[in-house]
């Protein structure tokens, strides 16, 4: 193919289109690595998630770069997601406000957009790091710079030769990544970038992700570099994020006092709406401080030690439509009806038998918006509607749609399946809503929660050690339970939450609980605890072998 001189709108939808396709294929890549040791999927979910609304919103358009760079703009704003995310949605605003000056763009017009890229994602960021995606972007952008006189593949393949040397140094300035022997994450999703220009420019191929076995650094890596593990969490144990509409006046005032409470802080938007991400022990702070000069909304809250990557397992659910019948209840009218948040088919029919009229897809990973449980809310067969999280990164979001509906709303803030099974025996389809809360919130509050897992590097906790490959049993104050087998976590684990004065344990089975592991567990409750029962249930839930409901 001919190279090209100049990049019209036409192009650089093409390019936006190269991207989401390359990022869809190296997430997994991307988010195979991370400095914890559960399952999980970060930025390169984030990152793909995020082109996925830009390309969304360039579906309307298909002329004109002033469109063109308008729909970028409010696409990777509205669908940002985490901190990489919303670094990536203000480099890709950055470029936009530049290519929207003119309907073409050559070398020089290319350089200043990747400069404009770097200042406004240094500018997002309230205290920049260096060694993540923001050096790597901006190592681009000088090269670029440098190169600006010359030709747009000159330009651009200056900017993307640099960008993969910065991505080779980043562990040597963060002592993290050089620990877990990984590159930084966000950075190699923005080489991928640089990638898809050239591939559009020149015609040259995007590279393939490297296979698993490549993971660990050894040295600096060539084009195509995509192992990486996301270390932005630091020390911080939850990820806020949400939409504020506020005067852009208020601005600076939320963002001090978020300087006091979490680190991590980006804020990106205009014209009364802006995109808010912070790490922060305080949950409850960082959404306050939205309501002090504004009207937060899509709250999404994050679990850093604990999160898992159900996106996939979500979205796919979603999309079929899940496979379990609903039965003929959900449409029958009642005083006070239930929307559940749920995953795995066998939860979704134990929530059924239980009585809950509508159930919410979604997870750790893949919490569902306000929007999403205000739909179904607005959808059940009552005036009063409960509502059971059945995550504590939910339960915020879920008293959203307090004031978003004119029904009655009250929100029994389940923490796990295990509650939220617990709190249905309590529920009365012909009591009030308030009078559901108290009893449901009652019987939950008896239930002791725990949930094995399976690590997915090698790390460390307060136990000890920790090896890819090992079980681990978790409870809400953390790892107690380290093991090589399944049965030996689990058991280590109700062998720690089991009481003298508990009477049933609730073993719910999902995706990875085997028949042998199941009858070890019970087999050890019949010879320790013979007092209690047991009983076994089939949730079928992605990632947690085994979840627990002891009462």
């Amino acid at each position: 193919m001919p190279v090209l001189e100049r990049l019209g709108p036409d192009h650089v939808r093409a390019v936006l289109h190269t991207y989401r396709d390359a990022l869809r294929t190296h997430r997994e890549a991307i988010n195979r690595l991370n400095v914890y040791p559960v399952p999980d999927g970060d930025t390169g979910t984030n990152m793909a998630l995020t082109l996925e609304s830009v390309c969304e919103e360039l579906a309307g358009v298909d002329s004109g770069m002033a469109l063109t760079c308008k729909a970028i703009s409010h696409g990777s704003l509205m669908g940002a997601r985490g901190n990489s995310g919303v670094i990536l949605s203000q480099v890709l605003r950055g470029m936009s406000d530049v290519l929207r000056e003119s309907e073409e763009a050559d070398g020089p017009a290319l350089a200043g957009a990747l400069t404009a890229a770097s200042e406004a994602a240094y500018g997002a960021v309230m205290k920049p790091v260096e060694g993540t995606i923001l050096t790597v972007v901006r190592e681009s952008a000088d090269a670029a710079a440098s190169a600006g006189d010359g030709s747009l593949v000159e330009v651009v393949g200056a900017a993307r030769v640099q960008a993969a040397d910065a991505l080779a140094r980043t562990p040597e300035m963060l002592p993290v990544l050089a620990q877990a022997g990984v590159v930084d994450a966000g950075g190699a999703g923005f080489v991928l970038l640089l990638d898809a220009l050239l591939h559009e420019i020149d015609g040259r191929p995007v590279p393939d992700p490297e296979p698993v076995a490549a993971a660990a650094l050894a040295g600096p890596r060539g084009p195509g570099a995509v192992v990486a593990a996301d270390h932005e969490q630091g020390d911080l144990r939850y990820e806020v994020m949400y939409f504020l509409e506020a005067d852009d006046a208020t601005i600076p005032a939320f963002k001090d006092v978020w300087a006091g409470i979490g680190d991590s802080i980006v804020v990106v938007g205009g014209d009364g709406v802006w995109n808010c991400h912070i790490h922060t022990d305080d949950i409850g702070a960082s959404i306050e401080a939205a309501l002090d000069c504004g009207r937060p909304r899509n709250i999404r809250i994050t679990d850093l030690l604990e999160q898992v990557e159900e996106e996939r397992w979500v979205r796919e659910g979603v999309a079929a439509g899940g496979s379990v019948m609903e039965p003929p209840h959900v449409h029958e009218p009642v005083p006070t009806a239930v929307v559940a948040v749920a995953t795995g088919d066998g939860v979704r029919r134990i929530f059924y038998s239980l009585g809950v009229q509508r159930i919410v897809a979604g997870g750790q990973s893949m919490n569902p918006s306000t929007a999403q449980l205000l739909e179904a809310v607005e959808s059940a067969p009552a005036d009063e509607v409960v509502i059971l999280p059945n995550n504590k990164n939910i339960v915020p979001v879920a008293k959203q749609v307090i004031d978003q509906t004119k029904k009655v709303v009250r929100v029994v803030p389940t923490h796990g399946i295990a509650e939220g099974c617990a709190a249905l025996v309590a529920y009365d389809p012909e009591a009030s809503a308030d009078d559901n809360l108290a009893s449901m919130d009652e019987a939950a509050g008896h239930v002791v929660p725990g949930e094995v897992t399976r690590a997915v590097r090698d790390s460390a906790c307060d136990l000890g050690p920790i090896a890819e490959g090992d079980f681990l049993g978790i409870s809400h104050d953390g790892i107690k339970a380290i093991d090589p087998t399944l049965s030996g976590a689990a058991v280590t684990l109700l062998a720690a939450l089991i009481g003298e004065d508990h009477e049933i344990v609730t073993i719910i089975e999902g995706e990875g609980a085997n028949p042998a592991s199941t009858r070890a567990i019970t087999e050890w409750l019949d010879e320790n605890h013979a007092e209690l029962t047991a009983e076994v249930l089939h949730g079928g839930q992605p990632l947690y072998p085994y979840l627990f409901g002891i009462e």
